[in-house]
């Protein structure tokens, strides 16, 4: 499975359906030069309902199949993806600019884990309801139906794994899928359709529409789609899960956050300043968990700065596919303006200290780079609450230390803020991190460590962060609905009115 720098046009019935020239179309871009790779063509609204229309052909028989035939053709995928993971790696590389040693290890190789994962729990029981007897004459039985036809918006930072978090529970529940990609990086969703089409997956259960806004507007809006799953910023996940509130139908928004690490006072600087490097610069900080408010007890504050200097000698830009290269541009060339607008408003307006970093390239960079979209990491220290770096979510390489005299102080300062995406603790008292944790709010916390996110594990956005959990048992309930039956064994409704 080569990349094939062919145009792009929507993915519907089984095979790429040619859309109009008059419908528009966008480049995909190599963030790591800005030089063009493809053109992907806009899915005008009568594709979007081609593509809608094969999903309903195909939802009576896929949501038949037995859940045991289903997790096998699911599985053929997951042996595909890791078959061509490395082909796979290398166009999530170009299309996003992380290094081939990030896309290569983590990117494909955790849309699988989801995947078998779900596949593996539909085939033991996973879709199974529960029983009881209500009184001697009658039971009760539920059981976990299929949606119908959903939706699934894509990101750009993490293009086919949350397809795949998407996707997985979506299709193992018996439902269909029309994904949209985002239009930053669309690379992967044909070779995704392609993968399960491979795998047995029945033409028209996932389908590949492409576009900005108003293609993922169409889509929610549409009246047979009876869920919306969204990844992306806060203020357009509001907008989407309000659209799709108005037709009634399910949604489950991953949104952005602000998330705070908070370092306690007997913790390891050297530690502390490893788990932070971790929270801020991994995937050129374009994570919505990212621990980007880091609170260190002020007696703690100096030797922590002096171990992130030390650190940051170890991020190395330069050429994607040199296994040397940790650290990549940013996705795209507004990304990179507004990432540099923080950077330039905590050094002039905001009066933070820049401990190192800045809005220039990194050093050293090849010639060949220089036209892309690179940016260095950044540590602020001596920020307060009230700056915009620390306040506002940046989505990049932007640290902001903070520094604090006692922990309760740490934790309501941590608290203060709209979004509840993520939070961590760093620490050697493990009783101490745990009542801190317990404290702060948010739907995904770590402690002593960051980022990790097996498929085992549910995630999920407190406050304005999100709205339902992915990943997990919990998250393939968010693709089923209940349906609840009582049986009366009498033999006469009248008895059981008698007896009321």
């Amino acid at each position: 499975m080569g990349f094939r720098d062919i145009d792009r046009h929507s993915f519907y019935a089984g095979k790429p359906q040619p859309s109009p020239t008059s419908a528009g179309h966008f480049e995909s871009i190599d963030p790591s030069n800005g030089n063009p790779i493809c053109k992907i063509f806009n899915s005008p609204p009568q594709a979007i309902d081609a593509a809608i229309a094969s999903a309903q052909s195909a939802f009576p028989s896929w949501s038949s199949t037995p859940p045991i035939e289903r997790a096998r053709i699911l599985q053929r995928a997951v042996a595909l993806l890791r078959e061509y993971n490395d082909d796979l790696a290398r166009i999530e590389t170009l299309d996003t600019g992380k290094p081939f040693s990030e896309t290569s290890t983590v990117d494909i190789v955790t849309g699988a884990d989801v995947l078998e994962y779900f596949a593996s729990l539909v085939a033991s029981g996973g879709l199974n309801g529960e029983s009881f007897r209500l009184r001697p004459s009658a039971s009760v039985y539920t059981s976990k139906e299929p949606l119908g036809v959903c939706a699934g918006i894509g990101a750009w930072n993490y293009p086919i794994q949350i397809a795949l978090w998407k996707s997985a529970p979506c299709l193992a529940a018996g439902n269909c899928m029309v994904y949209k990609p985002s239009e930053f990086t669309p690379l992967h969703a044909e070779y995704l359709a392609g993968i399960y089409q491979k795998a047995g997956v029945p033409d028209g259960v996932f389908n590949v529409v492409y576009g900005a806004g108003e293609a993922g507007s169409h889509l929610t809006q549409h009246p047979a789609i009876a869920k919306v799953s969204f990844t992306g910023q806060v203020s357009t996940g509001m907008r989407v899960a309000g659209a799709a509130a108005g037709g009634m139908k399910y949604v489950t928004m991953e949104l952005g956050g602000k998330s705070p690490l908070i370092v306690l006072p007997d913790a390891a600087a050297d530690t502390a300043a490893d788990v932070a490097m971790l929270a801020n610069f991994f995937s050129t900080g374009q994570v919505c968990t990212n621990g980007t408010r880091v609170f260190v007890p002020r007696s703690l504050k100096k030797p922590f700065e002096r171990a992130l200097l030390d650190k940051m000698q170890h991020v190395r830009a330069g050429d994607l596919f040199d296994p040397a290269t940790n650290f990549g541009p940013l996705s795209s060339r507004s990304h990179l303006e507004k990432v540099r607008g923080y950077v330039r408003r905590g050094i002039e307006e905001d009066g933070a200290t820049l401990l190192c970093g800045g809005v220039e390239q990194p050093a050293n960079l090849p010639a060949h780079l220089k036209s892309g979209y690179w940016i260095r990491p950044t540590v602020f220290t001596d920020c307060t609450d009230e700056m915009a770096i620390v306040r506002e979510e940046i989505f990049g390489p932007v640290m902001a230390v903070l520094a604090y005299d006692e922990v309760d102080e740490a934790v309501r300062r941590a608290n203060a803020t709209e979004l509840g995406l993520a939070a961590g603790v760093v620490g050697r008292d493990i009783d101490a991190c745990h009542s801190v944790i317990a404290r702060l709010e948010a739907g995904i916390t770590w402690v002593n460590t960051w980022g990790e996110s097996p498929a085992e594990m549910a995630v999920g956005g407190w406050k304005k962060s999100g709205v339902g959990v992915e990943n997990g048992r919990k998250g393939l309930e968010a693709w089923v609905r209940n349906k609840s039956t009582l049986v009366e064994m009498s033999g006469s409704v009248a008895t059981v009115f008698a007896k009321l």
